[in-house]
């Protein structure tokens, strides 16, 4: 963590008070993975399971859309688009930064990573303006002045769309995923960012080979573990199984997410 990023963190958090729901799915992957290869022959695009995982949030998003919107003067306000946001490891993962896709429930998997990628490209690069602007305003505040500035501009941003500080109108849309599989992590779980209010916070972790019952038999194979911080504010435990079902069936047959009732594979057996 370099040390703007640590005086975030020091600004940002307290000691806890709210509710959160914190949920995983350990998710087999094995028709995921070849699907991702068929994307990126398909389409060129660097396609990987978090793209999968970031639609079919969108789409548990827009089958759930108590959990898309924010809460302004302490009453519920839906947003108009199904936006999902993914963050971006900056210097060797001592940073992050943000890239939001508008619109995901309605997108391509590849054109979601294409999105990224190109948000990805700017923040590297140091050419996106909003990131670079705020990144010099934490830079300079101290510590004590960033936690109010950090919940008034979450309040203008996040809640009211005022933009601020370099941050657009509702810079997160209503859930951030987070690939903490690159780091090399199986499992973990995000806190909750007051500053972002975000009711939906999504780890993906890395894949890797495990038993499996299947069939009544002990097999191995490639599984991935998803883990969900949810506001409780926005939604019961109850309505969390109708989520948990759509992004199963997501990652586990990532074609249905594009309207495919069975593998591209299956389909080019059946047409030779």
């Amino acid at each position: 963590m370099n040390p703007t990023r640590r005086k975030l963190a020091i600004a940002t958090w307290s000691s806890p008070h709210e509710g959160n729901i914190y949920g995983k799915l350990t998710l087999d992957v094995s028709q995921a993975l070849p699907y991702v290869e068929h994307l990126r022959n398909k389409d060129g695009e660097k396609v990987t399971i978090a793209h999968i995982v970031g639609k079919a949030v969108a789409k548990a998003l827009e089958a759930a859309p108590g959990l898309n919107g924010r809460i302004v003067f302490g009453k519920f306000v839906p947003h108009e688009s199904v936006d999902v946001t993914f963050l971006v490891a900056l210097e060797n993962g001592k940073d992050l930064a943000k890239t939001k896709v508008t619109n995901a429930n309605e997108r391509s998997i590849s054109d979601i990573a294409r999105e990224l990628g190109k948000g990805a490209g700017r923040l590297r690069e140091g050419k996106d303006e909003g990131f670079e602007k705020s990144k010099g305003i934490l830079r300079a505040l101290p510590t004590w002045l960033l936690r109010p500035l950090l919940w008034t501009t979450g309040y203008l941003t996040s809640a009211l769309g005022i933009p601020a500080m370099g941050l657009e109108a509702f810079p997160f849309g209503s859930a951030v995923i987070t690939n903490v599989g690159s780091f090399g992590l199986e499992e973990a779980y995000a806190p909750p960012t007051p500053f972002a209010r975000v009711p939906v916070l999504i780890l993906v972790g890395a894949v890797k080979d495990q038993p499996a019952a299947v069939d009544g038999q002990v097999v191995v194979r490639p599984q991935v573990t998803i883990t969900a911080t949810i506001d409780h504010r926005f939604i019961d435990g109850a309505e969390l199984a109708i989520l948990a079902k759509i992004v199963r069936q997501g990652i586990e047959q990532p074609w249905t997410l594009e309207g495919l009732s069975k593998p591209p594979w299956e389909s080019d057996k059946s047409s030779s």
